[in-house]
């Protein structure tokens, strides 16, 4: 498996050998569960369906149930599809364990989560304008100042980094590095910060994998 599912614990920070601080983000990484596998004859594609997370029989739908029951594993909140090769994809059997053994230190993985919303913010806040004066007289001081043109085209171009919905999107962190692998918590530990609250769920990849 070239990726796996975990939750942002946090961030701490650690000292290397030579008494470098690095700042660090604590990921709970799994354990996921192979839960389907596609293959190009029968889906089109060759990837694998991981679950994580256990949800309780009664809170599953029927049709979810029966997906389930299909492969013989319990019930999950949270599923996602990555890509894998076919060879990939015959070495995994329904009801296999994935843990964050995959990864290694010193490996570059990147992060994908739901960034915090921060709902309706101006321009100073969202895309970080300097804002008009703050001096005596002064009657404008968050605003963007002038958007529009002159008589020709008259009028107000698409694309202006304007105020509206802040966050709650989804973003991907590339580059960051594997500091320490904690198989016996279920702990990464990558240098840096990635996308999302504390609790919220991520996707972690191995770099240059979709």
């Amino acid at each position: 498996m070239e990726g796996i599912l975990g939750r942002k614990l946090g961030m701490t920070q650690i000292f290397t050998e030579d008494g470098t601080v690095v700042p660090v983000t604590v990921i709970e990484a799994g354990p996921c569960v192979v839960v389907a596998k596609r293959t190009v004859e029968r889906d089109g594609y060759t990837a694998v369906q991981l679950g994580y997370l256990e949800q309780k029989p009664h809170r599953v739908n029927r049709p979810m149930m029966g997906h389930f029951k299909k492969s013989e594993v319990t019930p999950f909140k949270i599923l996602r599809e990555f890509k894998a090769t076919p060879r990939e994809v015959e070495g995994l059997r329904e009801g296999q364990e994935v843990t964050v053994e995959i990864f290694q230190p010193g490996e570059k993985v990147k992060v994908t989560g739901r960034s915090k919303g921060r709902g309706f913010q101006g321009v100073m806040k969202r895309h970080g304008f300097a804002g008009s004066r703050d001096s005596h007289g002064a009657r404008y001081h968050r605003t963007p100042g002038s958007i529009g043109q002159c008589t020709f085209p008259a009028r107000v171009f698409k694309g202006l980094k304007m105020p509206g919905h802040m966050g709650n999107r989804k973003v991907t962190i590339r580059g960051l590095e594997v500091v320490e692998v904690l198989p016996e918590k279920n702990l990464l530990l990558v240098k840096g910060s990635v996308p999302g609250p504390r609790k919220g769920v991520l996707i972690i990849r191995k770099e240059g994998k979709e």
